[in-house]
């Protein structure tokens, strides 16, 4: 054979390898997506012109903090498993918002690919140093012996160091700066051996921090809250603490009550970032724990706070919280929310944060929203398209315990998925590209070219709350026919071995694209497809979004909606 006829042999077969006989494509091929968002309490609640909403993240955006360098904001989130670690933004004005990406972008050096969903790394901390002009974001790893660890940088637009490993244990490290130079990191922790008083039991630590060399000075840890504002009340999971300075006295704000019903955000004072810090007589200043479970629009488990001086020298405080739906349940997981704070007096109190909080605020003067514009962070209802056309893919795409770049590719056609050989039940990386939800009432949409080549072959798209909580919804193959079918994956009760069923299959012809959505209205999910785009079939039913949801399926995520493949399938049609 001649060697032009050889390249040309060798070129077919290479196409004939993605594209099958009737021109469909092997490796799957989602060609767009579209989200839309469109909660009825952004209807009741349209936007003046001198208002923006909150939350100002919506979706699994957890655990803010947030500091300040001139007129930039950086604020980071929590991020588990999910990849890349920990979530960064910036901002003017604290109303709109640019996603930055993740901070721990390297897999060399933060690698959380055997970990469970709620592991990796979370509660991170972030603090700007003027005396060297230098960002810090400290956090806790869950994964390859990581422990708590620091990154730094000059410029957060251009991208961070390597991970310092820090030598202390406990969770939730932030680091803070005094006037003097000097710098001390405050984290939670257990109490000292034989002194645990009861169930939730925590402490704050507070170390000195050698600049110079980024590492604590050994002995010089001490603790500053043990139990929490009132330890005869056994107060539990004091935590995410956060030291400021003002006028001359130092603060200690922390969570307590655990990340749940019973949440809150106390605050201490003293006259020494060692102590003793005294508990100010108002405490919570912030909580949604003592209103009607049945209120409208409700908004719960308020806490986990970071103080920043806004525009104006207003102060603003962000924290989490969540939307739960009409059963109570927390599928967009816990949200990132603003308030205005009041230190006006001698301790700071976070605006209307002792009431039912509202979906929206009064901007800082001067601002404009933007949100949803010009490469802004969109909030309130909106809609969100993906035609994967662009050389650079939006940062809201992320990986689960590995990066996106392992398993995708951007085509003039659209996306490919390179399918792993990982199952969406297996704690390992997943082929599976995701999108947070973020409304109670939504749809998922994508177009998919794929051809699978045997029953092992699946793609389509996924909700999933964890490894062993989810949906998938997907094209595959039994004997010579093709099947989209519907499994659900349910941990058992106090877990187990991951229990799944098909509950519904249906064969369907492949010669064209075929269109899958995923709907939600509150609690209620549908999966449908379409042959033409328009008109949709449902399969399955309406089914319970009970196993997506934080507080039934555990952990401290939201569902992820995912474009999902793989080689590694046990979906089997009925």
């Amino acid at each position: 054979m001649k060697k032009k006829q050889l390249i040309l042999f060798c070129s077919i077969m290479t196409l004939f390898s993605f594209i099958g006989i009737n021109g469909q494509t092997k490796t799957p091929l989602f060609t767009n997506a579209v989200y839309q968002g469109n909660d009825q309490v952004y209807i009741d609640n349209p936007l003046n012109s001198d208002e923006f909403y909150t939350p100002i993240l919506q979706g699994c955006y957890p655990d803010p903090a947030i500091t300040r360098k001139g007129d930039d904001y950086y604020m980071v989130c929590s991020s588990f498993a999910m990849f890349p670690g920990v979530p960064i933004f910036h901002s003017k004005d604290l109303v709109n918002w640019t996603d930055l990406g993740g901070v721990l972008d390297d897999v060399n050096e933060f690698n959380p690919h055997d970990t469970g969903i709620s592991a990796g790394v979370y509660a991170p901390g972030i603090t700007y140093n003027k005396y060297n002009d230098t960002f810090y974001m400290i956090v806790t790893a869950f994964s390859g012996n990581l422990g708590n660890i620091i990154v730094k940088t000059k410029d957060p637009m251009k991208g961070w160091g390597s991970p310092i490993k820090l030598d202390f244990g406990g969770i939730d490290p932030s680091i803070f700066f005094d006037d003097d130079g000097k710098a001390y990191i405050v984290h939670n922790d257990a109490p000292e051996k034989g002194k645990e008083l009861y169930n939730g039991h925590r402490v704050i630590k507070v170390w000195e921090y050698d600049i110079e060399n980024d590492k604590v000075i050994p002995g010089t840890d001490k603790v500053i809250v043990n139990g929490g504002v009132d330890i005869t009340k056994k107060p539990i999971w004091i935590e995410a603490p956060h030291m400021y300075k003002k006028d001359g006295s130092y603060y200690l704000m922390c969570a307590e009550g655990g990340t749940g019903g019973w949440h809150s955000e106390v605050i201490f004072k003293s006259d020494s970032p060692k102590g003793p810090f005294i508990p100010a007589p108002s405490n919570p200043i912030l909580t949604q724990r003592y209103f009607a479970k049945d209120r409208e629009n409700k908004v719960d488990w308020a806490g986990h706070a970071d103080l920043v001086k806004g525009p104006n020298d207003q102060y603003y405080g962000v924290f989490l919280a969540v939307r739960p739906n009409e059963e109570n349940r927390v599928n967009t997981g816990r949200e990132t929310f603003i308030l205005p704070v009041d230190w006006s007096g001698e301790f700071p109190v976070f605006e209307n944060g002792l009431i039912p909080l509202e979906p929206k605020l009064k901007m800082p003067k001067g601002s404009e929203n933007k949100t949803g514009q010009k490469g802004y962070f969109p909030n309130g209802n909106f809609t969100y398209t993906e035609n994967f056309n662009s050389d650079k893919l939006d940062y809201r795409w992320i990986g689960l315990r590995g990066p996106r770049e392992a398993f995708i590719s951007t085509t003039k056609k659209g996306l490919k998925i390179n399918p792993f050989e990982t199952n969406i039940k297996e704690v390992k990386p997943t082929s599976t590209l995701f999108y947070r939800q973020q409304h109670r009432t939504f749809s998922f949409t994508t177009t998919l070219e794929y051809k699978p080549k045997s029953e092992k072959d699946l793609a389509g798209v996924v909700a999933l709350q964890n490894e062993g909580s989810n949906y998938v919804f997907g094209i595959t193959k039994k004997d010579k026919d093709y099947y989209l079918l519907l499994q659900k994956n349910k941990w058992p009760f106090r877990r187990g071995k991951i229990i799944s069923e098909i509950l519904a299959s249906t064969k369907i012809d492949i010669k064209d694209p075929i269109t899958l959505q995923i709907k939600a209205n509150g609690d209620k999910y549908e999966f449908n497809y379409s042959t033409n785009g328009s008109d949709f079939v449902n399969v399955g039913g309406v089914v319970s979004g009970d196993i997506l949801s934080t507080d039934v399926a555990g952990g401290f995520t939201g569902c992820l909606l995912g474009l999902y493949a793989t080689s590694a399938n046990d979906a089997m049609p009925e």
